[in-house]
């Protein structure tokens, strides 16, 4: 039997459910990058009225162009420290000095960028 399986495998859990977040944060971010970009086509393709191109300018604004590259960048982030902190923890454990984890600020802060991003893409799409 492995020493101290239940948290090795605790762990393993935890970390899994952070590269699914961040797996669902890059692939949405993806969808929102290809869906403008499919919008712009579609706008290219058609003859449209100066009032369509002036939406069409609202909802591509600085918001809408880049929402899906920093959601993809923050989900990559995700995972990236989701690794870090397996391999951490995974010490911590096998570890015979007894420590507190620390590190929780980083994921505080991530997940503060991650809430605000959604904040301001929600009211963004409300105003326009």
């Amino acid at each position: 039997m492995i020493k101290n399986f239940s948290d090795h495998a605790a762990n393993e859990r935890t970390f899994l459910a952070w590269l699914r977040t961040g797996l669902a944060i890059a692939a949405f971010g993806f969808v929102i990058e290809k869906f403008n970009l499919f919008i712009a086509v579609i706008a290219e393709s058609t003859p449209s009225s100066t009032a369509a191109a002036g939406a069409l300018d609202r909802v591509f604004g600085p918001v809408g162009q880049y929402g899906g590259i920093v959601l993809m960048i923050i989900g990559i982030v995700i995972i990236a420290m989701s690794g870090v902190r397996f391999v951490r923890a995974t010490h911590e454990i096998d570890s015979t000095e007894i420590r507190s984890m620390s590190g929780v600020r980083i994921e505080i802060m991530l997940s503060g960028v991650l809430a605000g991003l959604a904040a301001g893409l929600c009211v963004y799409l409300a105003l326009r």
